[in-house]
């Protein structure tokens, strides 16, 4: 699992539908999610540490799991299937006694906006973020690609050791 972190909210300009964005720690990949309105609303309003001064629908969720005596230990974005997003949001016991974290299954965005309330991990897994995500920095990556190319150019069969026999 890769932790990866809320860039914003963009909007995509054919569709008019919000994306979700989020990036990993060297800010080189980005996983954009097309996400609902309200969905795209409550985050930005986690985002901006807004206090609504009744609990909208995440707070609640927050709230509820918080009195049963459970902490939002993680999210996880574990599977991009058919262009669809899937999450989990992991629930461990406050006090221990129960020991025990629970798994419920979650959209990515609903799961995302409670993470921000909790301040809870993000994180992805490698398969989602290989197949998700795309190039943030585009620059460093071109550096790269041409400091490996020459690396390889500069390679000789005498580099390599053992025998091709």
């Amino acid at each position: 699992m890769i932790e990866m972190f809320v860039f914003g909210i963009a909007q995509d300009q054919n569709t008019r539908m919000p994306i979700l964005v989020l990036y990993d720690s060297t800010k080189r990949r980005a996983l954009p999610i097309w996400i609902g309105e309200a969905e795209a609303l409550s985050i930005s309003r986690a985002l901006g540490k807004h206090k609504p001064s009744r609990p909208m629908t995440h707070d609640l969720l927050l709230n509820t799991i918080v009195s049963l005596g459970y902490k939002v230990d993680r999210i996880e974005i574990n599977e991009l299937s058919s262009d669809t997003y899937f999450a989990t949001i992991f629930i461990k016991s406050v006090d221990g006694k129960r020991g025990e974290t629970k798994a419920i299954d979650s959209r990515p965005s609903d799961a995302i906006a409670l993470a921000l309330r909790a301040r809870a991990p993000i994180m992805v897994s490698a398969q989602v973020v290989a197949d998700g995500t795309v190039a943030a920095d585009h620059e460093k990556d071109k550096e790269e690609a041409k400091e490996f190319k020459r690396f390889v150019e500069g390679l000789k069969a005498s580099d390599f050791k053992g025998s091709a026999d």
